[in-house]
């Protein structure tokens, strides 16, 4: 394959932030190339620089293929243009389903796709794709990796979705520690590899350390012998000579022994492992209690001719956690504003009127982008500023960022900022539109944690199967004009316990049988004796 391109020594910098350092790349024509890395690590930086949008502070990229067309498809816009549209971009908006109505009616996964639809329909050699799966539905998802199996040209994207990455990416760009791994393959081949270099990396860490323990032990006590023949020396009439001489050449074992330690340290390099990136943060509630929380009656909602839902009945109770789920654009945002009174509907919508509630959009541009975190979340006292900052600290911000303006921030880290405001308030209802877009999966796998020990009442919109399993216990699907609510599916979960009991309840009566004709003195009885309470354990513990 040809080179297209190379990054050499790329470092960049903001003001006295440096986001990566001495980053070496390349890009061969075919290239899938899947960008990762935490929040604020620098990921889209990388596109804008590949892009030419921004110089690198030291280095070069060096195009190795001169005329290349770039595209780049962003991770969020607030305008839009259906003008001037070709025939492969009307066609690929066809095939996406996306509707013929102004920018600011979509939903986001139908603003996404329009955007997709645009830059993939473009004759480029390299596209340039940042978080491409956001808001995008299962069957979109599917249609976007067949697009880029397809593509003639050479793809980098920035993701944080593991399935994407699998499916899609030939290599792995891996930005950690404010520099870059390279990896050809996959995203889980990369996590194995990199779990693989950590181990060795601890491992002659330890060697090194030990090394370094033995080699100091026998440096202290050649000084104590030194120091016992200089004191020797001094004392003894007669033997001054000789203790003086062993004094020395004890030194001089010190010194060899200091240099020996130098170049093993010099020739190994051996750095700790550093600590896995983690984010720690909780979100209380009033405990509200009660019965009702919403109810809905007959409720209908249509953009002219087309209708999102009608005639919906269902009630929500103080507590429940709820999922809304269907297809981009069958109005699952919309549902929401309607119960937020921020969009008109015939029907009737009866909210709690004593309920406090927390309202996370999906859109990253409603934040006031000019205002520091300090002064978005301004406190009279020290005490109080302290607990802000130290909960940024554990979202994974930098001290720095507390004066940066929000809109310096990557787009994760603009939905943190919007998160802050409701670990730092108590909400009895939490509604979320897309939580997990932007943030990074070590966030996910905190907000999962969070909100599922969350006490207060949940509705979450997301296309995230595995994180909506974890946070809710019941769905309203939209779907057919109309809006059903389900219990999650329990049933199974109960199922699968009574099939392992059967299980084990067979393998006890069969190690029963064997006991049968056993005594306690016969070859092999105490082992299947154990096996037994084991066995019948495991049953009690399922019964419990």
């Amino acid at each position: 394959m040809k080179e297209q391109l190379k990054l050499i020594n790329v470092s960049y910098e903001v003001k006295d932030l440096t986001v990566f350092k001495n980053v070496n790349a390349s890009v061969q024509q075919g290239d899938i190339i899947g960008i990762i890395g935490k929040n604020g690590a620098g990921k889209s930086t990388l596109l804008h620089l590949i892009n030419k949008d921004l110089t690198p502070s030291q280095g070069q990229i060096q195009w190795m293929q001169h005329g290349l067309k770039k595209v780049l498809v962003e991770q969020e816009t607030e305008s839009y243009s259906f003008e001037n549209q070709t025939p492969a971009e009307v066609k690929l908006l066809e095939k996406w389903h996306v509707p013929a109505r102004d920018f600011s009616q979509l939903s986001g996964g139908e603003k996404l796709k329009a955007r997709l639809a645009k830059g993939l329909s473009e004759d480029a050699d390299l596209f340039l794709l940042d978080e491409p799966t956001n808001h995008l539905d299962d069957i979109s998802l599917q249609f976007l990796i067949q697009q880029l199996k397809n593509v003639s040209g050479t793809v980098i994207l920035v993701s944080h979705d593991r399935y994407f990455l699998d499916e899609a990416a030939t290599k792995i760009w891996s930005i950690e520690d404010h520099t870059l791994t390279e990896y050809k393959g996959n995203y889980s081949g990369y996590m194995k590899f990199r779990k693989e270099k950590r181990l060795t990396q601890q491992r002659e860490y330890e060697k090194q350390q030990k090394m370094i323990e033995r080699i100091e032990a026998q440096m202290t006590e050649l000084t104590s012998w030194s120091e016992k023949a200089h004191a020797q020396s001094t004392k003894k009439e007669g033997f001054k000579e000789y203790h003086r001489v062993k004094a020395k050449r004890t030194d001089a074992q010190i010194k060899s022994k200091q240099k020996r330690l130098e170049k093993e340290l010099e020739k190994t390099k051996a750095e700790p492992v550093d600590p896995e990136y983690t984010v720690r943060f909780s979100i209380d509630t009033t405990h509200k209690t009660g019965k009702r929380f919403l109810e809905v009656q007959n409720l209908t909602k249509s953009f002219g001719e087309k209708t999102l839902f009608q005639n919906a009945r269902f009630t929500i109770q103080h507590g429940e956690k709820v999922a809304i789920t269907g297809p981009n654009g069958c109005g699952k945002t919309t549902l929401l504003k309607v119960i937020l009174g921020q969009e008109t509907a015939e029907g009737k919508v009866w909210i709690s009127p004593s309920a406090k509630i927390g309202y996370l959009t999906q859109e990253v541009f409603d934040l006031p982008l000019e205002q520091t975190p300090e002064e978005l979340f301004y406190q009279d006292t020290f005490e109080a500023r302290g607990n802000v900052q130290n909960i940024m600290t554990r979202l994974g911000f930098t001290a720095s960022q507390w004066t940066e303006p929000i809109q310096h921030m990557s787009m994760g880290e603009r939905v943190k900022c919007k998160l802050m405001a409701y670990i730092l308030e108590e909400k009895d209802v939490l509604i979320l539109d897309e939580p997990t877009n932007h943030l990074d999966l070590p966030s996910r796998e905190q907000l999962e944690e969070t909100l599922s020990q969350y006490s207060g009442t949940l509705i979450v919109v997301s296309h995230d199967r595995y994180f909506l399993e974890k946070t809710t216990n019941s769905k309203l699907v939209i779907s057919n004009n109309g809006i059903k609510k389900q219990l999650n599916d329990v049933p199974s979960e109960r199922n699968d316990r009574e099939e392992l009991r059967l299980k084990l309840e067979t393998e006890r009566q069969e190690v029963l049988g064997k006991l049968s004709f056993m005594t306690p003195n016969d070859k092999g009885y105490k082992e299947l004796d154990q096996a037994f309470n084991e066995l019948t354990k495991r049953m009690k513990e399922l019964d419990q």
